[in-house]
């Protein structure tokens, strides 16, 4: 439960970075700076926390033993995963990018055959908890069913394609760099790891916005260090405390991976008070409270114990 409610919470900070980058966009930031600059300014406040808990060392040491494990994984999981919701808020509003987001769940437990478990076998799709996210998503779905309509075909795909390439890369990423560390690292060491083996990247992006687009205004530095410190930062350490809390047990991290639904009801939220957005019809508020079900249902079937093979076989033959 406590990694549930970790998860939940970190879906709250990480509907900041939808609301923030749409404002940025329409503000008329490029998104080449608000990409990177969530990045650059995660450096040094991740590093500050690793260095006041005594932790720097232990993950120089692994960055030092396996750099391609770090720097392939990182660039997956923090590159493919920022660059393309950036990219797809300029295109999309920020309830579009948060929903189409959700595919990630489904995402979780279709990735789960990649990865296996801590005898070694290879892991099989929790097929209850991706009926559950199925759920979810169709509440997904109904939120936005309305507002969908008003979108032109380029804004559709623009605002919607990158997103499903960032909802595979993020689980993938992470879930990798778990696989690769063993539980050696904690939270914080992971995220300012991949943020430090990720930067290559940023910086490329960071020098073609510059010749590109130009400096970044004030107003985008300023939101972008809101981002780095809320999604970067608090978002993404309760996100990994709630992952490692999972580590192992494929339903649990699939239920976990599901919390991030609430970033859809905490970016509709935001954008009404934020950018003055609509208020939801009624057609949305069914989607969200549908939503909410999926997530609790999701969050019983992860805890409630599968069938073993032996219970299965003696069901079946009485």
């Amino acid at each position: 439960m406590r990694a549930l409610m970790l998860g939940i919470l970190s879906s709250f900070f990480f509907a900041f970075t939808f609301v923030l980058n749409r404002s940025m966009e329409l503000e008329g930031g490029s998104w080449l700076w608000s990409t990177s600059l969530r990045y650059f300014f995660m450096v040094p406040l991740l590093l500050l926390l690793v260095l006041w808990r005594g932790n720097l060392q232990p993950l120089w040491r692994e960055m030092r033993r396996q750099p391609g494990t770090w720097l392939v994984w990182s660039f997956v999981g923090f590159g493919l995963f920022y660059a393309p919701l950036t990219f797809a808020a300029a295109y999309g509003p920020a309830w579009l990018v948060a929903g189409s987001w959700q595919i990630t769940i489904v995402a979780g437990s279709l990735l789960v055959p990649l990865f296996y478990d801590l005898s070694g076998e290879r892991q099989k799709i929790p097929v209850r908890g991706l009926l559950m996210s199925l759920l979810i998503l169709l509440g997904v779905f109904l939120m936005q069913m309305q507002s969908a309509t008003a979108l032109t075909m380029r804004e559709a795909l623009l605002g919607f394609l990158p997103v499903v390439v960032a909802a595979f890369a993020y689980p993938l990423g992470n879930r990798k760099m778990m696989a690769a560390l063993e539980g050696r690292l904690d939270s914080y060491q992971r995220a300012l790891g991949m943020t430090l083996a990720s930067l290559p990247l940023w910086i490329v992006l960071a020098l073609f916005g510059a010749t590109t687009a130009g400096a970044p205004s004030e107003g985008q530095v300023l939101q972008s260090l809101l981002v780095a410190v809320s999604s970067g930062v608090i978002a993404t350490v309760l996100f990994f405390s709630a992952t490692d809390l999972a580590r192992g047990n494929v339903r649990q991290l699939a239920a976990v991976e599901a919390t991030q639904a609430g970033e859809v009801i905490f970016a509709v939220i935001g954008e009404m008070l934020i950018l003055a957005g609509h208020l939801p019809s009624a057609l949305s508020w069914a989607g969200m409270a549908l939503v909410m079900i999926g997530m609790v249902l999701h969050s019983y079937v992860s805890h409630t114990p599968a069938p073993s093979p032996a219970a299965k076989k003696e069901s079946a033959s009485s």
